[in-house]
């Protein structure tokens, strides 16, 4: 009796841990990020959290750039995108020219932070017109001084530092600044790389840059944050703060993951997109991002629950496939 008694609390106590469990132990299979170097960090992060409680699925995160993530994206080749921007005109005809379907996910906030060389001592703002002055098409012949910009700034030459055509932070800067996504001058040292532009910046005193806000965070000791004054005459720092309620304008972005329709059939892609979703703000705050509200992630929670409730899983090798 007693020995019967202990088998059946030990299966009882099995069976309690295992369905606590959820059974994200037994997932198996990988899922394929890609895509831009801001969110990175946010899904590298929400994907190193996964693997603690599904260490059978393999997930891996690449840093093409958005527009560079996309081109994978819309060729069916990965499961999501990363992205700093929307999807474009043309990405959207090409997905639709290979029956590629998606979904668009909102997972964070993110400012792109201006930033110098700490040894600048003359820059104590920027406006946006100023901004636009340095980085228009037409600058590259007429403004290569730090005095072509402002009379009282020294007459030194004006190194500027930026990501990558295929950087969705390219393209919202230049959309918001320029005023044309994708226009500005030529002259840039670019890379898709953000820690090659915090190392450019931090080694070059006549050197002014920009990118997300989170690359800042990690290196604030190597480089001297900008305030941007968007024209009412009140320069504004990127901070949790300014950036959620958008009062650092006009340079405040969401953040998106795409999720391609066919791999969310599967089993271990829709267990990691939840937990995506459900961990984005906690872990959006330990990479240097702002949350959204609770509100917001629970309306894309519901979007992604009605863009798999009318799939279904497909059983023969699902849970083994490459994504």
């Amino acid at each position: 009796m007693r020995i019967r008694l202990f088998m059946f609390l030990f299966l009882g106590s099995f069976i309690v841990l295992s369905c606590g469990s959820g059974g994200e132990d037994k997932l198996s299979g990988r899922i394929k990020i890609d895509g831009s170097s801001t969110v990175y960090p946010l899904s590298e992060a929400v994907a190193e959290e996964f693997r603690a409680v599904a260490p059978n699925v393999r997930v891996t995160v690449g840093l093409s750039g958005t527009g560079g993530g996309f081109k994978k994206f819309i060729r069916g080749e990965t499961a999501i995108n990363d992205a700093s921007r929307q999807i474009s005109a043309s990405e959207i005809k090409t997905a639709k020219e290979n029956d590629i379907e998606y979904l668009e996910l909102r997972v964070a906030f993110d400012g792109i932070a201006v930033v110098a060389n700490p040894k600048n001592d003359w820059v104590d703002h920027v406006t946006v017109a100023e901004l636009k002055k340095m980085w228009r098409t037409e600058a590259q012949q007429e403004v290569n001084k730090w005095s072509e910009v402002r009379s009282s700034w020294p007459d030194r030459p004006l190194n500027l530092y930026g990501p990558g055509v295929a950087s969705g932070t390219y393209d919202y800067f230049t959309e918001v600044i320029v005023g044309e996504s994708g226009a500005s001058r030529g002259d840039f040292t670019a890379s898709e790389d953000d820690n090659v532009l915090v190392q450019g910046i931090a080694n070059d005193v006549n050197g002014l840059g920009f990118f997300g806000l989170a690359y800042f965070e990690e290196n604030k000791e190597k480089l001297r944050l900008i305030p941007v004054d968007d024209g009412k005459g009140e320069p504004v720092k990127p901070t949790t703060e300014t950036v959620a309620s958008n009062k650092y304008k006009p340079l405040s972005r969401p953040l998106y993951i795409y999720v391609r329709k066919n791999a969310a059939q599967k089993k271990h892609i829709q267990k990691f997109i939840n937990f995506y979703l459900e961990n984005a703000g906690k872990l959006a705050k330990d990479v240097g991002y702002v949350a959204m509200p609770d509100s917001l992630y629970k309306v894309e929670q519901q979007k992604f629950e009605s863009f798999t409730s009318s799939t279904s899983e497909k059983r023969t090798g699902t849970q083994n496939s490459d994504s």
